[in-house]
């Protein structure tokens, strides 16, 4: 069975952020995933933030960011 969807606000504080980044992040496609109940709701579900969190982790400040890695990877793909 799936976890409660969680509200942007609620999903925000799991995070550490603000709603507002989150917002920022579903225009420009950078954030976790998210569900998209109405035009106006969305939702989240807490496995795709674990999950959005888990591709962040890193060991050392050398490693590549997300970013990097994508882009890698599109690289990769032309």
């Amino acid at each position: 069975m799936h976890e409660q969807l969680l509200r942007e606000d609620a999903a925000a504080d799991r995070l550490g952020m603000t709603t507002r980044a989150l917002q920022a992040w579903r225009v420009n496609g950078r954030g976790p995933r998210f569900i998209r109940i109405s035009a106006r709701a969305v939702r989240y579900d807490p496995r795709d933030l674990d999950d959005w969190i888990e591709a962040r982790r890193v060991r050392s400040t050398s490693d590549p960011t997300p970013a990097e890695r994508e882009a890698a990877r599109d690289d990769d793909t032309r």
